[in-house]
């Protein structure tokens, strides 16, 4: 394919804020804290399942708890239209803290970064194109970063969370919905999985080359659906 005739987004993205598959835990996981569990309270029940997995007993969390990305084990994907087919891709490597307030989820925060050069799509050809001034531009906007701005709890373990999305140099609001584990031992620490999924058009972020001779939204589609996974570590107080 010519730069980007078969494309995408991060993703952004936090193209986005892209983030889709998570790479496999390995033995360099490791907790950058120890966990806090004395005095906590259980804000997820006796047991519960830990992602995906058989139920297990839930280590006791504090209401207001502090977590950070574990990188390795995080990701930012996104799927966009390429003519009559998609294009999957991903930003590796997010980093981003999260302050989770059981009690009132309005006191909540997240914020994540992801370093837009980190975009693969599988195609060497097509990843470079999309670092280049015609995209992502990377060499001038090598960031792409959320903040959130209100939290609200939707379910026993989800989360509308909305926020600024920036990216390629532009500030946009998106609505994240949020999925979360409960708390799970591992590595020597406390974990729990989360899944956010939005939509973004990428023009609005100024993302709006098209395939010379063809028409818009043709090559390239306008919206791209993005799902960060990520990882978080339980931080000590």
């Amino acid at each position: 394919m010519k730069p980007l005739r078969k494309l995408t987004l991060s993703e952004a993205v936090f193209a986005a804020i892209a983030l889709v598959s998570v790479p496999a835990c390995n033995s360099r996981d490791t907790t950058t804290s120890r966990p806090a569990t004395t005095g906590a309270a259980d804000t997820a029940g006796a047991a519960s399942p830990a992602l995906d997995g058989p139920a297990v007993a839930v280590p006791a969390v504090p209401q207001v708890s502090k977590w950070i990305l574990d990188p390795e084990n995080s990701s930012a994907g996104f799927v966009c239209k390429h003519v009559l087919s998609k294009v999957r891709g991903m930003f590796q490597t997010p980093s981003g803290t999260v302050t989770l307030d059981e009690v009132t989820p309005a006191n909540s925060k997240i914020a994540a970064t992801i370093d837009a050069s980190s975009i693969t799509t599988g195609v060497e050809e097509r990843d470079t194109h999309l670092k280049s001034a015609d995209f992502f531009n990377v060499a001038v906007y090598p960031t792409i970063a959320f903040a959130s701005s209100s939290v609200t709890k939707s379910g026993a373990a989800s989360y509308s969370v909305t926020g600024n999305l920036t990216m390629h140099g532009v500030t946009k609001p998106v609505t994240l919905a949020v999925t979360a584990s409960a708390p799970f031992n591992h590595a020597g620490g406390i974990r729990r999985g989360i899944e956010a999924t939005t939509s973004v058009n990428r023009k609005d972020f100024g993302l709006v080359w098209e395939y010379p001779g063809e028409g818009p939204g043709i090559v390239v589609g306008d919206n791209v659906q993005v799902t960060i996974d990520a990882e978080l570590v339980l931080q000590a107080n």
